[in-house]
């Protein structure tokens, strides 16, 4: 009898961890979606407002958090999910500026 209950605490601990996986691979698809708006939204918020350029990654990040709060049509995922998800596009839409800008320096060295 032990045993038994003891094989179904891993079966259930194995479908716990598939579960957690596929949620994680929806925040990771649902913020690659979300990256390009918010360096879109970002771009539109530093030609209309003057931000110090120290100030732009947390207002990136904090862009997101809002993006992926109002993208609750758009998707099943919890709030906490869309958050997490958010807040990470945020952070890759700095990163992708960023990529912009190197690669737009490196085009006028040549």
């Amino acid at each position: 009898m032990k045993l038994e209950s003891l094989r179904y605490t891993k079966g259930w601990k194995r479908a716990k961890k598939k579960e957690e996986v596929v949620r994680l691979e929806q925040v990771l698809m649902f913020s690659t979606l979300l990256a390009p708006l918010v360096t879109a939204l970002m771009e539109l918020l530093k030609r209309t407002f003057p931000i110090p350029k120290k100030y732009i990654p947390i207002s990136s990040f904090f862009v997101g958090l809002i993006v992926g709060f109002l993208a609750s049509p758009f998707t099943d995922m919890t709030v906490e999910l869309r958050l997490w998800s958010g807040s990470i596009a945020g952070l890759a839409a700095t990163g992708l500026y960023e990529i912009g800008k190197k690669s737009k320096k490196s085009k006028r060295t040549c």
